[in-house]
C-alpha cells in the first residue's frame, strides 16, 4: 500500500479508537491520544506490513485494554 494512503486510512482508524479510550477511561481526548500513542498496539498498527488496519476500531480497543491491563495482548488471529 502507498505510504499516503495508509497514512490517510490510519487517519480514519485512529479517532473511533481514542474515542472509546476516552468513554472507557474518562480521560479527555488528549490523554487518550497520547495513551494509544505509548502501547504495542498503536505500534504494530503504525506499521503497514502488520496488517493491524484491517481490524475494527472495537477490535484495536479490546487489544488495547487487555494490553493495558495484562501488559500484553492476543492477536485475534491467533487466538484459539
Amino acid at each position: 500500500m502507498e505510504q499516503l494512503k495508509f497514512q490517510a486510512l490510519l487517519s480514519l482508524i485512529i479517532p473511533p479508537v481514542v474515542a472509546l479510550i476516552k468513554d472507557y477511561y474518562h480521560v479527555d481526548e488528549i490523554a487518550a491520544t497520547e495513551q494509544f500513542y505509548e502501547s504495542r498496539v498503536y505500534s504494530l498498527l503504525e506499521q503497514e506490513w502488520t496488517k493491524f488496519w484491517h481490524y475494527s476500531a472495537l477490535t484495536l480497543f479490546n487489544m488495547y485494554v487487555e494490553e493495558k491491563e495484562t501488559g500484553d495482548f492476543v492477536i485475534p488471529e491467533e487466538a484459539g
